[in-house]
């Protein structure tokens, strides 16, 4: 994509972009198939979309803002959010988890990551909305594009900054401060008259751009029925899955309080305030067991601030009373950071501006804010013993539910020779997990996607679309599901074929397999960041040059949101978190074609020592080493379902990794089938499906 013209506010040329040279509201379409479903929408959802768009710029004219930002983010920066905060989704009609909505006078921009170039492409109207493919090298960020508009308007001849607004309960502080930060240096660059406009007299600099914070959110007040936010009640999370008392999380949350000299943290995610808390809720935000609400510790006093709608079961009042959590009004949390403030001269407060919003740093000045990770995220992301077993639990009765399923669709679409659309396919393995206990609900929205929505990297399939395919014996499908139980989280992804697979499929596949499990098989030292075993999953594509366009794993919570921060696999260098003794990782390779098919096999492991003498037990470092030694660390599986074994070549396999195959086969054999009726159509399939591989044909 090359650098693009499109029409500014102000009636000139603006620099960067994707898309056509003509019109910022053609979008440019990656696929035959896509621009036929881009075509196919009604004139009345256009017309509703121009209508948003007209209202809202009525709003900006109003607030005197030439630019609005309307992220994906709650109050509480989560990916997935209630149905409250879709401002974005509303907007533009496309529903990925991850994208930022910019709207000026002139134009409307989406930008969102390769995850969702497919999706978005099919989902924003090509009349009024250009897509951003960020992440792509001539596509500006939203800082850069931004500060070239600001550019432009100086050069206009006005003397007026750029005005951004947004509202600053759902942008990170660490965006305003890059953008404050990328006008600033901007207006530097243009040097003292420049940056004045024409009036070379004014003798201070006007600032290039400023962001405007709106009292309230414009797209509230366009976007009719908008529905409530939710107050889900809590319900205890027992201290038998949880593993660590509430009581001994502050008591070591105040311990490295008080080695940064901090007499405050605030904790504003909505896993770091469920993990804290021992709490869970279902209903706030769908798939993730987590309630609305913040959290601040102090030396003498925790606070939940939250609806008190969140709190009406005895049993969660009595086991925050016994923890010494008191309770507050939702809206007092920016208020009581302001009060604690001022109060003394000494007081410091602890937040992580990447992970909160800007509503709630800006009022705490420089010099009293300790912006750092803060405490909860590394004790959250390492799993104690409980934790663990709870999430090996959760794994085993996940992989009966899709022994019960992967049999039923065998004998639907092979052995009585039906087609089974994707919904089905997406319900029927509910219905499985819902049979198993301690299911709460399912860990995100299945992805079940025939032939080419498999290469819609989170397709959510739907009745009643053109997307909507059936599964026979010609087309593969992609599962990418997972279950939230009372005790764990599990995320997998298998891709099936009931029929004859191509050459070119079974080469590809054979290749994702190969990465797994040289992800899976990795030994690596201590201090290990992720981005280093990446190379192991894409090795045997790009042996012929291929590659795909995601991260190849993810941190996953204890029977909390599939994904957690702050570890990662991923080619991108920036996340430099280390891997650590019982993290949960995925590990997910995968490829895909546009318009014709994906492939991705997922497992989440668990980090482990290798040597047992290292694990020396909850909250300590392993023995220090002799000079020259080191800890090392390995991955152990969590993951029990089978990998279709006729979809591989054998050819392409070592002995070693067939080696592997077979031994964990044997492993989800052994780990399975006791839950399984003997004699069962799924104990049937499990078995088959667990049978060591054939290699005579190498």
């Amino acid at each position: 994509h090359g650098r693009a013209i499109a029409n500014s506010p102000f009636g000139i040329a603006i620099r960067g972009g994707t898309g056509s040279t003509s019109s910022p509201s053609v979008l440019k379409m990656s696929t035959t198939a896509d621009a036929a479903v881009s075509s196919a929408l009604s004139a009345s959802a256009a017309k509703k979309d121009d209508a948003k768009l007209d209202a809202l710029r009525t709003l900006m004219d109003r607030e005197g803002v030439d630019v609005l930002l309307v992220p994906s983010d709650d109050p509480h920066l989560s990916e997935y959010v209630p149905q409250a905060y879709m401002r974005r989704g509303y907007l533009t009609n496309f529903n990925g988890s991850a994208g930022t909505a910019l709207v000026t006078q002139g134009g409307a921009y989406l930008w969102t990551d390769s995850r969702y170039f497919n999706e978005a492409n099919l989902s924003l109207n090509a009349d009024h909305w250009q897509l951003m493919k960020q992440g792509l090298p001539k596509v500006p960020t939203i800082s850069k594009f931004l500060t070239d508009l600001a550019e432009e308007k100086r050069n206009c001849g006005s003397n007026e900054p750029l005005r951004v607004g947004i509202d600053p309960y759902v942008h990170p502080a660490s965006f305003a401060t890059v953008l404050t930060e990328a006008f600033d240096s901007a207006t530097k660059g243009l040097g003292p008259s420049a940056a004045n406009g024409d009036d070379s007299s004014t003798e201070e600099t006007v600032s290039l751009g400023e962001i405007v914070t709106l009292q309230s959110n414009l797209v509230d007040e366009v976007w009719e029925d908008r529905p409530a936010v939710p107050t889900s009640p809590f319900r205890v999370h027992p201290l038998e899955y949880a593993g660590k008392t509430v009581a001994d999380k502050v008591k070591s949350i105040r311990k490295e309080m008080a080695e940064k000299k901090a007499t405050m943290s605030v904790f504003s995610a909505l896993d770091d305030v469920a993990y804290l808390l021992n709490v869970r809720a279902t209903g706030d935000v769908e798939t993730c067991p987590v309630g609305i609400g913040y959290v601040t510790i102090t030396n003498d006093e925790v606070v939940v601030y939250c609806d008190p709608a969140k709190l009406v079961a005895e049993e969660v009042q009595t086991h925050l009373t016994e923890a010494g959590v008191v309770h507050k009004p939702y809206d007092d949390v920016v208020p009581a950071i302001e009060g604690h403030v001022a109060a003394s001269k000494s007081n410091r407060v602890w937040i992580d501006k990447s992970r909160a919003n800007f509503a709630l740093c800006r009022v705490i000045p420089e010099s009293k804010l300790i912006d750092n990770q803060n405490a909860v995220t590394p004790m959250k992301a390492c799993k104690n013993s409980a934790e663990m077993d709870g999430m090996r639990q959760a794994h085993i009765v996940d992989g009966a539910a899709m022994a019960h399923s992967m049999a039923w669709l065998e004998r639907t679409v092979v052995t009585e020779g039906k087609s089974v659309t994707e919904v089905e396919v997406d319900e029927v393995l509910t219905g499985f997990r819902a049979k198993q206990p301690g299911f709460v609900e399912v860990s995100f929205p299945t992805i079940a996607g025939v032939g080419p929505n498999g290469a819609i990297i989170h397709y959510r399939a739907q009745e009643g679309t053109d997307l909507l395919k059936s599964l026979d014996m010609t087309n593969p499908i992609l599962i990418d599901s997972g279950g939230q139980y009372t005790y764990g989280t599990t995320d997998v992804t298998r891709t099936w074929h009931l029929g004859q697979a191509t050459e070119e499929f079974i080469d590809n596949y054979t290749r994702v397999l190969k990465g797994n499990i040289g992800v899976d098989s990795m030994i690596f030292p201590e201090n290990t960041p992720g981005f280093v075993l990446d190379v192991f999953a894409r090795k045997a594509l790009w042996e012929v040059g291929r590659d795909y366009g995601h991260g190849t794993g993810h941190g996953v919570g204890a029977a909390l949101n599939v994904h957690e921060g702050p570890h990662g696999i991923s080619p991108r260098w920036a996340n430099k978190e280390v891997m650590k003794k019982g993290m949960v990782v995925s590990n997910e390779p995968g490829y895909y074609e546009d318009g014709n098919y994906g492939i991705r096999i997922e497992n989440l492991l668990e980090v482990q020592y290798v040597d047992p003498a290292d694990d020396v037990g909850e909250d300590e470092e392993p023995p220090e080493k002799p000079a020259g030694q080191k800890t090392f660390l390995k991955f152990a599986k969590l993951t029990m379902i089978p990998i279709q074994k006729n979809l591989i070549d054998t050819k392409l396999m070592s002995d070693v990794e067939l080696d592997w195959l077979d031994s964990y086969h044997d492993e989800v054999l052994e780990k399975v089938a006791p839950l399984l009726e003997e004699g069962s159509e799924a104990m049937a399939w499990l078995k088959k499906s667990c049978e060591k591989i054939d290699r005579s044909g190498r």
